[in-house]
């Protein structure tokens, strides 16, 4: 019989180790295997695109015939230093983006602080917040077209009831921003709202209960509580809004379908996304709108640099 067995037993252990290093194997190489779709997609549409462009910047390209390329060096850089449609795009950029997003974060800090509470029908509200949000760009701007048009626009006859002459929206410098402006804001502030809401929900209970007791009330709750508990979080939303406004494109294309790329017959609202598809979709120049995408690149990366020293700070003073 131990003559007979002895073999049977070298049989499964040696089964078992295979299965051990099989599964030795799994244990090391599966999380690997797990995330590689995402690095083979990125690699795809991130990546690359963003190599390609960094190397089309260097060069004079036309959209009409991109393999042909001509080396030059910074010269699209130095372009986009002494181009004023550059800079204009790029104040109106950063107009509108203040614009629109101080009022919205306001509104949705505010939004936040009334959820909080319990109210009836509080998931209704939620939900409905939540709809600019899944409501598509171009019917949103379409919408918002309508009610800022300058004849027959409800916001005029709003201002006719009042009292007040009728405004031309699309061809006004501060009146077309603020327009657009107007889009982003009933955009994306229930989105903010509900960032806002979950940050509030996980503030301790205590910290209320103790400023209660103290005599503190609910404005000063607000204040001294829930304003410094979120300071992470509203520089998050501070941080995303900025990036979203630097990238602004489809509320101001489809504001005036007669002006295209051009942002209006004087430029007033067009902004640095829109100046990018001008130069790259319209002008045909790819490598000049290339040198504007790395150009919005490098903002990208202050304002990601300046989240980071200002959240450093925040953690050390907390």
């Amino acid at each position: 019989m131990t003559a007979l067995t002895a073999p049977r037993a070298t049989a499964e252990e040696r089964s078992r180790a295979r299965r051990s290093r099989r599964y030795r194997r799994d244990l090391r190489w599966s999380p690997y295997a797990l995330v590689a779709p995402f690095f083979l997609f990125f690699s795809a549409f991130g990546l690359f695109p963003l190599l390609y462009t960094g190397w089309a910047s260097l060069h004079r390209v036309e959209l009409t015939d991109p393999t042909h390329m001509e080396w030059a060096g910074l010269h699209n850089y130095s372009r986009l230093w002494e181009d004023d449609f550059f800079w204009n795009a790029l104040r109106n950029t950063f107009t509108i983006g203040v614009i629109s997003t101080v009022p919205q974060l306001l509104m949705a800090l505010g939004l936040a602080h009334l959820l909080n509470y319990r109210l009836r029908g509080s998931m209704f509200f939620r939900v409905a917040l939540l709809t600019p949000y899944a409501t598509s760009v171009a019917a949103g701007t379409l919408v918002f077209v309508l009610l800022f048009g300058r004849d027959y626009g409800m916001v005029n006859w709003a201002l006719g009831l009042a009292g007040l002459d009728a405004i031309d929206w699309q061809n006004g410098t501060w009146t077309s921003q603020l327009a657009v402006s107007t889009i982003v804001i009933w955009r994306w502030t229930g989105y903010n709202t509900l960032i806002y809401l979950a940050a509030m929900q996980a503030v301790p209970s205590d910290l209320y209960e103790s400023a209660a007791l103290d005599g503190a009330s609910r404005w000063q709750q607000f204040r001294h509580v829930t304003i410094p508990s979120l300071r992470p979080t509203i520089l998050f939303t501070v941080v995303v809004s900025t990036i979203g406004a630097t990238q602004l494109f489809g509320e101001p294309l489809l504001f005036n379908g007669a002006a295209g790329a051009t942002g209006g017959a004087d430029h007033q609202y067009q902004t640095l996304g829109l100046y990018l598809y001008e130069q790259g979709w319209v002008n045909l120049h790819l490598g000049r709108a290339s040198a504007i995408a790395w150009a919005m690149f490098l903002i990208l990366l202050l304002i990601a640099a300046a989240h980071w020293l200002i959240g450093r700070r925040l953690r050390k003073s907390g």
